[in-house]
């Protein structure tokens, strides 16, 4: 009697090295994109209010303004001037002000603008980011391979939003933190993997979020969603689920409350209403028509409004992000799991009425509000959202006969990672510049003025100090395609390599109709590079002597 082989032995998992992760990590905190020369308004406006609180005890920044300097993005109400954004981010700002006021000697011009910004980003923004990564690439692994998660979470990670508004102090990027936050929160007690307390978190995240900033409302109504259809879908009798429902109704809210309360105090003590913000008594008379008519500035979807945010050379979602345009095919793979599975319903539900919010609210407001950003800021809160249906598609491209087409979704992936990584490390893009990319972020890299960084700090002039940013960037680009585009345990194919250099060069390629080298472009770069912070040859003092 002849024996039967042994099955063969199961592939062990693939690891991503360390060295992936510490790279990564590495291009959020060494790289500054800062420019003291620009008075970056949405930045100062929330570290005034900061400064004026610790230093003043007021709300309000009038005396901020008059020994600091003047900012935009303000709201003026009865004289009183205050920034024009949810308050979230300046209050978050207060200890590590009162830290670095007391290492500084403890008196009041004792905290330099430089490492004010660069440890408010550090702390506030970056490592918020660098943690939410990890809770990113945690719920992928639930679905695909960890090939497929570590890839798309870096790509996230360097290639989409996350990157550039994790290294700006504003609240874009903490908005999706904390949006993530929350359905992380949702996703586990949905599991069963963490205990009804999980919505109490949930609801904290939630209420975070609108004190942040107050289109993360959009946001929070998904999660709502989300909830609902998670609930209602369990195998549980109705009664049960409506039961279990109340109570994460119930303790949700309680974990709101406290941050919606005190941003109505807020309103209160400030424009004179809890629901009065201050988009309603803007101080610059040219920003106020962007925010009448319609809900909140919210109209009309507008043909144009639409194009550009998602397909304009200047700030196009998809034209620095490619990547992201696997969300749509991800998503019909995703409905035909949901019919089967109430765990894919709410998910895919969840994707699919967060992306149709978002594109509504940016195609009905007015584009050119967006100014001097890299991309569609407010479109920051959704991207987290749209990975699971671009995972899913990798996944299945992985275990196809379809290596052309996975070499191409794999090349979107790296070249994302080289567009937006590249223009973030510029990340101020003013209004009349034809393409971020081509336009402004190539001539001035050409130029020599690459990113400030802290290496710069450290007395390594540039281009020597940026040089290693820019390269990490290409390892980065080259891994996430070897990564992703290699089909399960092998490596990448002749057919693969020819769909991504495909892919890659039309991607590329259609960056080149909308540049214009026009009068514009010209004026853009020769404003940045009168303002930069280090231009080639020079390195700066990161705490200079305070000017009293």
């Amino acid at each position: 009697m002849t024996r039967s082989p042994a099955p063969p032995p199961a592939p062990a998992p693939v690891r991503t090295s360390r060295w992936v992760w510490a790279v990564l990590a590495a291009l959020y905190v060494l790289a500054f994109p800062y420019h003291p020369g620009l008075r970056s308004p949405n930045e100062l406006c929330r570290l005034w209010q900061t400064r004026a609180l610790v230093e003043y005890g007021t709300l309000d920044i009038n005396q901020a303004l008059r020994d600091y300097g003047y900012v935009g993005d303000l709201s003026v109400k009865d004289g009183k001037y205050y920034p024009s954004k949810a308050p979230l981010m300046s209050f978050a700002a207060v200890p590590l002000y009162a830290a670095l006021r007391a290492a500084g000697g403890g008196f009041r011009y004792a905290v330099p603008e430089i490492p004010l910004v660069f440890f408010s980003r550090l702390l506030l923004t970056v490592l918020p980011t660098l943690a939410m990564l990890w809770a990113v690439r945690r719920f992928l692994l639930a679905y695909v391979s960890p090939a497929v998660s570590d890839g798309v979470t870096v790509t996230y990670g360097l290639g989409s939003l996350a990157y550039s508004y994790s290294l700006l102090f504003m609240s874009h990027q903490p908005t999706a933190v904390l949006l993530f936050g929350g359905f992380y929160a949702l996703w586990r007690c949905a599991r069963d993997e963490w205990r009804e307390r999980g919505y109490l978190v949930a609801g904290a995240f939630a209420g975070a979020t609108v004190a942040a900033e107050y289109t993360g409302a959009l946001g929070v109504g998904g999660l709502v969603l989300y909830a609902a259809l998670g609930l209602l879908g369990r195998p549980e009798p109705w009664r049960t689920r409506l039961v279990r429902m109340g109570r994460a109704l119930g303790l949700a809210t309680l974990g709101a409350l406290p941050f919606v309360a005190a941003l109505m105090l807020y309103h209160q003590a400030t424009f004179g209403h809890p629901l009065a913000s201050g988009y309603k008594y803007l101080n610059d008379a040219a920003y106020q028509p962007w925010h009448l008519g319609g809900f909140l500035g919210i109209r009309y979807p507008d043909p144009r409004a639409f194009l550009l945010s998602f397909f304009s050379p200047l700030r196009g979602l998809f034209t620095l992000s490619p990547f992201l345009l696997l969300a749509l095919p991800g998503l019909v793979l995703m409905r035909r799991e949901a019919r089967a599975s109430g765990e894919w319903r709410a998910l895919f539900w969840l994707t699919a009425v967060l992306l149709a919010g978002y594109t509504y609210f940016t195609s009905s407001f007015s584009y050119d509000s967006w100014g001097w950003t890299t991309g569609p800021r407010h479109l920051t809160g959704l991207v987290p959202f749209l990975l699971l249906p671009i995972a899913w598609l990798l996944e299945r491209l992985r275990a196809s006969h379809h290596p052309g087409l996975l070499g191409a979704a794999a090349a979107a992936c790296a070249v994302s990672i080289l567009i937006t990584g590249a223009v973030t490390l510029i990340n101020y893009v003013p209004d009349q510049v034809s393409s971020a990319l081509l336009a402004l972020t190539v001539p001035l890299l050409k130029a020599g003025y690459l990113t400030p960084t802290v290496l710069s700090f450290w007395g390594v002039p540039q281009p020597l100090a940026a040089a290693p940013l820019l390269l990490a960037l290409l390892t980065m680009a080259a891994w996430a395609f070897l990564r992703l585009g290699s089909p399960e345990h092998t490596r990448p194919t002749g057919a693969v390599l020819a769909g991504g250099a495909l892919l890659a060069g039309l991607l590329l390629a259609a960056q080149l109709p909308g540049t214009a080298h026009h009068a514009g472009d010209q004026e853009a770069l020769r404003l940045l590079e009168s303002v930069w912070l280090t231009p080639p040859g020079k390195a700066v003092p990161f705490w200079p002597s305070a000017s009293l």
